[in-house]
């Protein structure tokens, strides 16, 4: 909301001394969020005068339309002869009125005026238009021309109120009373202790039997209606300048003077208003809801199929406005250029003021994507006790500025509704803030706010009409605390009770997002939404439990209304756009909660908002909740050590995958046990099926490796790629998180090295398990250095294993004898496992 402090002052008196920034301050103490004061005509300087445009002089051989013009700008330039001056617009003639502005002045922007030669003449000064005088837009699109009754001669900055202050202020959903200057007058009267010239304090004829017939079949939706007719316009009456710069001021383009008054009485008691062509009313204007289907072409000349709740002003035609939002073609206000061009312009109005639901008009504008100034008022709440004010508002000023008559006839149709009353305890506010106002402070507030309280220590307080918005107890201690001031609030630090802190979980994931960052990895999240398309991309079976989704009622995107069972499709998402933008050594991770439905749906209760939800309501509220275990992924492609004078380096490759769930393993203290695999969008040769030994049985927990090709053409992700994915749930619980000290022995390591012929399909993992159960306790640690594959050498579909395996014993130095003992164990058992032979 653009609130014009000269604008303001009419209604309080601020002390003259005050500024747009005093009265800023001012209003952000007491709640409002002025975002800027903008200085209209703060850099710009005369002389800036009415002219007369006495002759015209078209100049011949440019390439756009010049024109040699002298104008009479009175004594304005010291001698009292014509001002010679070029200009190329064209919507003004010989004995229009003008604005010029002579050498010597500045215009805003700093753009410094002096004569000067073009066009083979000599310009001194120039005829403005809004734009370069920094009026905002009128219409126009071109000089301003002024009334015929302007003296010439006259300042035009004092004329066209150049110079003002100008409030911005972003009013919040909940208070609709300052989208008005009377709104904006009230808060600035409070916060000074000023008293208030109320601009809706008008002397209103009550309703009686001679006005314009309206019926209203919704009262819900439209509980007030009040219309008055004006007859004997002129059809060229013209908005005064001084109407026309209030409405620039605060945003909005004049018109027409029907449609000005309207809009300027809306921004100024804060009720939207709507002026119909009388003529081109046929019959009683009704208030009902749309039928299904029904059209209408509102003033922006767009055709609207409507809704079944849309709430609609008919006439005997059907629809002619979509009630509080905008109005129809039908009934538009037709003005005197209409006239000029054959039209016949309007001479009679019918003027509405109404109040509608908030709700319904918050749906129609959204349903229909037409946000307007009235729209944007009724959503937030208005005053429905202005509606009459506001519309004897709008005939006075068409009577006075049209030559207009007022008729006698007054309609107001009017639902029965009580004041809204709140009980509330005298120290409520001072509970709520922890200071002590006392009663007297908390009634005084109140009644500012125009509140009438009654009662001692309980208090019954009836609300303002213009605040919809106090409905319970906070609210009004709201009102006292920002009045008083949310500065003057003592600062308490809250005082959390010892011993707590983060929980073994989430130490737990700190840990693990330490690791992997400390290996090179970025952390990536994402949002939890997918499409089920991505399934088919990731070469999930039919019957694959990932498929299984919760789907949401109202997703943020249609194309995406399921939440994740899996964290590779927004991780791989993140891989692809990241590529896509030049950064091809990719390692990213996640760690976060997927969604698994259960087998039976339950429906979650409402929950009672009047007290706190006991440990019963908590648990049938999680039973309804799908499961979400915490999963943990990464994924990478490019390289994984970049090339330099230190090396070739090296891509990143399925080795890297695994090392990356070994890595979440440690941290979580879990056995992790690794062999081969196939599943989904993993490559079938170069999948490692991750498991962990659960409660006594073996269970898969993730799987790591290289993804398929047929994928990462699916997906558009770069060749070689790799991902790993676990459930960090299930590590979490058969974990030790423990911290283990280092077992430090004073006696030396025995190393053997054995190398070991396999069949190739043998996993080198199972190797590694019977060598080191063969081995027994004097093994300290098993290393695989070395994989060999050599058809001539070591037959066909074989390969060699070579381990490093260190011995140590905790009280004495190992002989040669049992180091090799237990080397020959442990290769003993390999051979009866898996048919190991050892390399010769």
């Amino acid at each position: 909301m653009r609130v014009p402090l000269s604008w303001l002052r009419e209604y309080v008196d601020l002390p003259a001394t005050e500024t747009g920034r005093d009265v800023q301050a001012k209003l952000i103490s007491a709640g409002l969020e002025v975002e800027t004061v903008e200085h209209l005509g703060a850099d710009l300087k005369g002389p800036l005068v009415v002219g007369q445009v006495l002759t015209v002089e078209e100049l011949e051989g440019f390439k756009k339309p010049i024109r040699f013009c002298t104008v009479d700008v009175g004594q304005a330039n010291g001698t009292g002869e014509p001002q010679e001056i070029v200009c190329g617009a064209r919507n003004f003639a010989v004995g229009d009125k003008v604005v010029v502005v002579l050498p010597g002045a500045t215009l805003p922007g700093g753009f410094s005026i002096s004569a000067r030669k073009t066009y083979g003449k000599v310009s001194h000064g120039m005829i403005c238009s809004s734009d370069e005088l920094g009026m905002g837009d009128d219409g126009t699109h071109g000089i301003i021309v002024l009334p015929p009754e302007t003296e010439v001669g006259t300042d035009a900055v004092e004329l066209l109120e150049l110079v003002d202050e100008v409030l911005d202020i972003a009013v919040t959903a909940n208070r609709g009373d300052c989208l008005s200057i009377r709104g904006v007058a009230r808060e600035t009267a409070i916060a000074y202790g000023l008293p208030l010239r109320d601009p809706a304090l008008l002397d209103v004829p009550g309703p009686n039997a001679f006005g314009y017939p309206v019926k209203v079949s919704d009262p819900v939706g439209c509980d007030r209606f009040t219309a008055r007719t004006v007859t004997g316009l002129s059809p060229e009456a013209r908005s005064p300048i001084w109407l026309q710069r209030r409405l620039q001021k605060v945003g909005m383009r004049p018109i027409s003077l029907a449609v000005d008054v309207t809009n300027y009485v809306m921004m100024e008691l804060g009720q939207p208003l709507h002026a119909y062509d009388r003529h081109q009313v046929q019959g009683t204007i009704g208030v009902r809801r749309a039928q299904e289907g029904e059209k209408i072409v509102t003033l922006d000349g767009v055709e609207r199929k409507l809704h079944a709740e849309d709430l609609v002003i008919t006439d005997d035609r059907g629809p002619i406005g979509l009630a509080g939002v905008m109005g129809g073609a039908d009934t538009e206000i037709a003005d005197h250029e209409v006239s000029a061009e054959g039209g016949a312009a309007t001479t009679d109005v019918v003027i509405e003021a109404a109040h509608f639901d908030q709700v319904s008009i918050a749906r129609t504008a959204r349903r229909h994507k037409l946000s307007s100034e009235a729209s944007r008022r009724f959503e937030r709440g208005v005053d429905p006790q202005a509606a009459a004010a506001a519309a004897q508002r709008t005939v006075d000023l068409l009577v006075l500025l049209a030559g207009g008559t007022a008729e006698a006839g007054v309609t107001e149709v009017v639902a029965p509704s009580a004041p809204h009353t709140i009980n509330m305890a005298a120290d409520h506010p001072d509970k709520v803030a922890g200071v002590a106002y006392g009663r007297e402070t908390v009634v005084r507030r109140l009644q500012e706010v125009g509140c009438d309280v009654y009662g001692q220590d309980e208090l019954i307080v009836t609300v303002p009409s213009w605040r919809p918005d106090l409905t319970d107890p906070n609210d009004l201690a709201e009102e006292v605390i920002r009045l008083e001031g949310y500065e003057n609030l003592p600062s308490t630090l809250p005082r959390p009770p010892a011993g707590r802190g983060l929980t073994g979980r989430q130490r737990l994931h700190r840990r693990i997002g330490r690791a992997l960052a400390g290996a090179g990895y970025v952390e990536a999240p994402n949002y939890p939404f997918v499409s089920e398309h991505v399934f088919d991309q990731l070469g999930l079976d039919a019957d694959d439990p990932a498929r299984r989704v919760v789907k949401l009622v109202n997703p943020l995107s249609d194309e995406e209304p399921a939440l994740r069972t899996s964290l590779l499709p927004g991780l791989l998402a993140a891989l692809r756009r990241n590529d896509g933008r030049g950064s091809h050594d990719l390692a990213l991770f996640e760690t976060g909660l997927v969604f698994q439905p259960r087998d039976t749906a339950k429906v979650a209760a409402d929950l009672s908002v009047d007290r706190r939800p006991s440990t019963d309501d908590i648990a049938a509220l999680n039973a309804a909740l799908p499961d979400q275990p915490r999963h943990v992924a990464v994924v990478m492609a490019g390289a994984r050590e970049q090339a330099g004078w230190w090396g070739k380096g090296r891509p990143a490759d399925w080795a890297d995958a695994v090392e990356a769930a070994r890595t979440v393993a440690r941290e979580a203290g879990a056995e992790l046990g690794i062999c081969k695999g196939q599943y989904g969008p993993w490559h079938p040769g170069r999948c490692a099926e991750l498991t962990a030994t659960v409660d006594g049985a073996e269970r898969v927990v993730g799987h790591a490796g290289e993804l398929h090709p047929r994928v990462l053409k699916a997906l558009g992700l770069p060749g070689r790629a790799c991902a790993m994915e676990l459930d960090l749930d299930v590590l979490e619980r058969i974990g030790d998180t423990v911290p283990q000290a280092p077992s430090i022995s004073t006696f030396p390591v025995a190393t053997q090295d054995v190398a070991l012929v396999v069949d190739a399909f043998v996993p080198a993992a199972d190797v590694e398990a019977a060598l080191r159960e063969g081995a027994g306790e004097l093994l300290e640690s098993i290393r695989l250095f070395d994989v060999y594959e050599n058809a001539e050498q070591l037959g066909e579909g074989r390969k060699s294993l070579a381990y490093a395996l260190r011995f140590r014993a905790d009280d004495r130095t190992l002989t040669v004898d049992e180091a090799s003992a237990a080397r020959e164990a442990a290769v003993a058992l390999a051979t009866d496992r898996t048919g190991a032979v050892l390399r010769g």
